[in-house]
């Protein structure tokens, strides 16, 4: 019975440790290298999609965003345009560190988005406020955004509510000449 226990005990910790996500540091070394601030920087349009818990397309948006920088301090807007009209507007005020880190906020996120570049891949967390009928909701984002090619990367965020994942975003986000 013992050797059961262990057993099983052994199988659920693989198979939780399986289900994590890789930490950023995995990506080290991997191609193209990723600047924020380069990438992030004039104009860029983002296409994407808004899923459910089920994986159903909920949404549908086109992004238009400016970035701009003073040094290592930048302000990205973003103006947002959904398929059923309605629009929504996000300015980032963003830090970079020396150490490859990002530090941002916003007016719609709770305290300072936290983030973290290596390689091809950037990854950062952060707490947002999303309307919900006549109120909101406190949501945390998992974002990770995948450098394609020096012009176009690839942005997955999930969507957690108590720990639960209840949906996830997935944008292409292309600079524009």
């Amino acid at each position: 019975m013992k050797r059961i226990t262990t057993l099983f005990l052994l199988s659920c910790t693989f198979l939780l440790s399986s289900c994590a996500a890789p930490d950023v540091e995995y990506y080290q070394g991997s191609q193209p290298e990723f600047n924020f601030k380069q990438f992030f920087s004039g104009k860029l349009k983002a296409y994407g999609v808004v899923q459910d818990f089920k994986g159903e397309v909920t949404r549908k948006m086109v992004v238009d965003m400016n970035a701009s920088w003073d040094g290592n301090n930048g302000v990205i807007e973003e103006d947002f345009v959904y398929d059923d009209g309605e629009t929504q507007r996000r300015v980032w005020k963003i830090t970079l560190n020396t150490d490859n880190t990002l530090t941002g906020t916003a007016g719609d996120v709770i305290g300072i988005a936290k983030g973290k570049s290596n390689g091809s891949v950037f990854h950062w967390q952060y707490t947002l406020k999303l309307p919900y009928g006549d109120d909101t909701i406190e949501v945390n984002l998992d974002d990770w955004m995948y450098l394609v090619t020096q012009s176009r990367l690839i942005n997955r965020t999930a969507i957690d509510k108590f720990g639960i994942e209840v949906g996830e975003v997935t944008l292409v986000i292309e600079k524009v000449e």
